[in-house]
């Protein structure tokens, strides 16, 4: 029976990622890298601005001494991400990180949307980071850099920055190429940076506990002039000055904090033991930076008061103004430290994202070419250098920060929906029979699918509730409708999160499985979907565009030169296909 265009076009839109399961760990690429390793990149890639910038600016905007609770929040979301980041990096050993993921359970369409996302998160974090390094640089150096730019060559274009910093550029440059040459390489680098990285931050934890000041925690309203609003503005005062919905605001900003560690899930191919090194440094890297986040957001809060944070460098001029300026110049060090660890950590993944997406058609196929002296994708490094070092030249990053948490809470969101589905995906190995509710069938795996959209569905209402509660325009009568539209979102997503809990799950090995599913995959969906829903419309709206032009790749390239297009036969599961391989090894035995 003949198949119409519309529906063939439909179906494109869900194939699934075919993977060669008996050759599935060998590559291109070289595998050299550890667990030592691995948990040295996640580390790096994630402590650097955050711990140096992000801190002091969350708690001087938005929360004050409860920075503590945003980055907890932030954590905890995390955490769960990573969880099902943990379990896919066991299932599937292969470079692309959530995207490859998606492209296995999900579909090539989400999979590519997902992919453009964290490109765009890459991008702007190397660019970010690139800008962030060379300010600080120039701070040790009485800004002479910024003067001589300033006095040069101005800027003066609002969304842009105020001189062209040739320093962000040429660091990105320098990075591109040191990626290039061997990832081991990069690595060692990446290594002993992290470690004087974290000695300071211990410094900085002992040293500041000296001078904390538990008055801070408990200071009367303060009066602060607003540059957004052009206002002054008068605080609550006490440890949660702004209110609870600037301090969960303030956890969607921290969250930006902890975009790194999903470096790790796209280094598959170049571990030596990718089923158990990805999982133990995901989880190791993620505690390790949550305890120093949150260790240092107690002790800057409690030094100084929060309205009298630095905004571009907190952390050592907290310092300086307790009376420590050796300390101050110690933590400028540790910053440099962590800030090349995270720009490292900021670029690492990007040319592995481009080279996955490239071998596997939807983009630019040129952009997959490894190089067979060095065995890394060495086009896609360098453009990756010089795209962010472009960007760091003469964008002003501040407002894109934003959009990096955007692209990777809708890649957290996708990878908890994933792991969703192939925990409960229907065992092809298996023969259904009537009564049989030990194993998954297509009919439990439709259930779980639509209740997953239905768990994403209350927890927009749940957003939109905790958005609409900040907002401080509704007469007190009507905050009734807020409580009922929270509670029906949270009853909703308790009711499908019983009905996805009595499905069977497929049984099948694996060296690490999220623990308590689905309970951890619909708190991951439902919290990193509040916090998008927490970032600004011209968030929103950016994202937009950058959307529309990865469609307009996808669909004028993508869907017509994908590999899977060409590929005959039907998916098969990476678990089935070992269960399968497993039971003709013991018959034969």
């Amino acid at each position: 029976m003949a198949v119409s265009p519309l529906k063939r076009g439909f179906n494109a839109l869900f194939r699934l990622k075919t993977v060669d399961y008996d050759n599935v760990e060998q590559t291109k690429l070289d595998r050299c890298l550890n667990t030592l390793d691995l948990t040295a990149l996640g580390i790096g890639s994630t402590l650097g601005a955050g711990i140096y910038v992000v801190a002091g600016q969350v708690a001087k905007e938005h929360s004050g001494p409860s920075v503590v609770i945003s980055f907890f929040i932030a954590a905890v979301a995390s955490v769960f991400a990573g969880l099902c980041y943990a379990e896919f990096g066991a299932r599937v050993p292969k470079t692309g990180s959530a995207y490859v993921y998606t492209y296995v359970t999900v579909g090539e369409f989400l999979a590519f949307i997902i992919g453009w996302n964290l490109i765009l998160e890459y991008v702007i974090g190397t660019a970010s980071v690139a800008s962030a390094w060379s300010h600080y640089f120039d701070s040790l150096i009485e800004n002479k850099i910024s003067n001589f730019f300033n006095e040069t060559m101005p800027i003066h274009v609002d969304f842009l920055g105020p001189y062209p910093d040739f320093f962000a550029f040429a660091i990105s440059l320098v990075l591109a190429i040191i990626l290039a040459i061997g990832v081991k390489e990069s690595t060692t680098f990446n290594n002993i940076f992290t470690g004087v990285n974290l000695l300071v931050v211990l410094y900085a934890v002992i040293c500041g506990a000296f001078k904390a000041n538990g008055e801070n925690w408990a200071l009367p309203p303060h009066t602060s002039y607003d540059t957004k609003t052009h206002t002054y503005v008068t605080d609550e005062g006490g440890f949660v000055p702004f209110g609870f919905s600037e301090m969960l605001a303030g956890a969607s900003t921290c969250f930006y904090a902890f975009v790194g560690f999903d470096a790790i899930a796209t280094t598959g191919e170049e571990v030596k033991n990718p089923q158990k090194a990805i999982p133990i440094s995901i989880i190791t890297s993620l505690i390790s930076c949550c305890l120093a986040y949150c260790s240092v957001s107690i002790i800057l809060t409690l030094m100084v008061p929060y309205y009298n944070m630095d905004h571009d460098a907190p952390l050592p001029l907290a310092f300086k103004a307790v009376g420590y300026p050796v300390a101050q110049w110690i933590i400028a060090i540790g910053a440099i430290a962590g800030l090349s660890t995270s720009l490292l950590g900021a670029m690492f993944p990007l040319p592995r994202i481009l080279y996955a997406m490239a071998s596997d058609g939807l983009i630019f196929r040129w952009l997959a070419t490894i190089n067979p002296r060095f065995k890394t994708p060495f086009i896609a490094t360098l453009l990756s250098g010089l795209f962010a070092g472009a960007m760091a030249l003469i964008f002003a990053l501040t407002e894109l920060v934003d959009m990096m948490s955007i692209g990777t809470l809708m890649a957290y969101t996708l990878v908890a929906c994933s792991v969703l589905l192939l925990r409960y995906k229907a065992d092809d190995t298996v023969i259904d029979s009537p009564g049989d509710s030990s194993h998954p069938t297509k009919h439990t795996q439709r259930i779980v699918a639509y209740c997953i959209v239905g768990m994403a569905g209350f927890a927009i209402l749940m957003g939109i509730a905790v958005m609409v509660a900040g907002l401080d325009v509704l007469p007190v009568p009507n905050v009734y409708y807020i409580w009922l539209l929270l509670g029906v979102g949270v009853i909703g997503v308790v009711a499908l999160l019983v009905v996805i809990y009595r499905q069977p799950q497929n049984q099948q090995a694996c060296t690490f499985k999220v623990p308590f599913l689905p309970i951890v995959s619909a708190l991951s969906i439902s919290i990193n979907i509040i916090l998008m829903l927490k970032l600004s419309s011209a968030t929103w709206i950016r994202f937009g565009v950058w959307m529309a032009i990865g469609f307009a790749v996808y669909f004028g390239y993508g869907v017509w030169k994908s590999s899977e297009r060409h590929v005959n036969g039907e998916y098969r599961s990476l678990i089935n296909h070992r269960e399968s391989s497993k039971s003709s090894a013991d018959d034969s035995d």
